[in-house]
């Protein structure tokens, strides 16, 4: 039994060798990497600065997604929920309920710019262009890159035929992402019909 006993310990090497001699005799392990640190999300002036100088209409789309999804945070929890709810009832078509979630979204944050932009799409929906264009006015005061505001006051100012400043929204809405293709064709479009107007 002894027998066996000394063979295990032997074949284990915890006798074979000195204290010392064991540690030395073990292989030594390289130092643990250093953690990498999680990168640092861009902010959203960087984003900006992104878009403006994005070479595709698919590279641009991607980085107006970020900016899209960080207008829609507004810091507030309940706020958020709130507009996720009037955003849910905008596509059931129960607009009375998306306004008054909307209602109760800019009481809590009336410099949310997005909440202001929302609500007029919702105007805009509800064929009252007035208080749509006092909505995305009020988004772009408090958000002046807001691209999507921009372009919804466009389109309401050409729905208008006011041609001159809706050419000048979508001129803004590019300056802010060049790379939207469907507004180049309007510019362009329009740019020729109001020099026809000024001669």
């Amino acid at each position: 039994m002894r027998f066996f006993a000394c063979l295990l310990t032997a074949f284990l090497g915890l006798t074979a060798l000195p204290a010392g001699a064991q540690e030395k005799a073990r292989p030594q392990q390289d130092p643990a990497p250093p953690a990498r640190e999680a990168p640092r999300p861009s902010t959203l002036d960087e984003l900006f600065d992104r878009l403006s100088k994005a070479e595709s209409e698919r590279e641009a789309q991607g980085i107006a997604s970020l900016i899209e999804r960080r207008f829609s945070r507004s810091g507030s929890d309940t706020a958020d929920l709130l507009l996720s709810r009037a955003t849910e009832a905008f596509k059931e078509k129960n607009y009375p309920l998306s306004i008054e979630l909307l209602d109760r979204v800019l009481v809590l944050e009336p410099n949310w710019a997005e909440a202001w932009y929302r609500r007029a799409t919702l105007f805009y929906q509800l064929d009252d262009p007035v208080g749509a264009m006092a909505d995305l006015y009020q988004a772009l005061k408090l958000e002046p890159r807001h691209f999507s505001a921009w372009t919804g006051l466009g389109h309401i100012l050409m729905a208008s035929e006011d041609k001159a400043r809706a050419l000048e929204a979508f001129r803004r809405a590019l300056k802010i992402n060049p790379q939207i293709e469907m507004l180049q064709t309007l510019v362009t479009k329009l740019d020729h019909e109001v020099a026809g107007q000024d001669l």
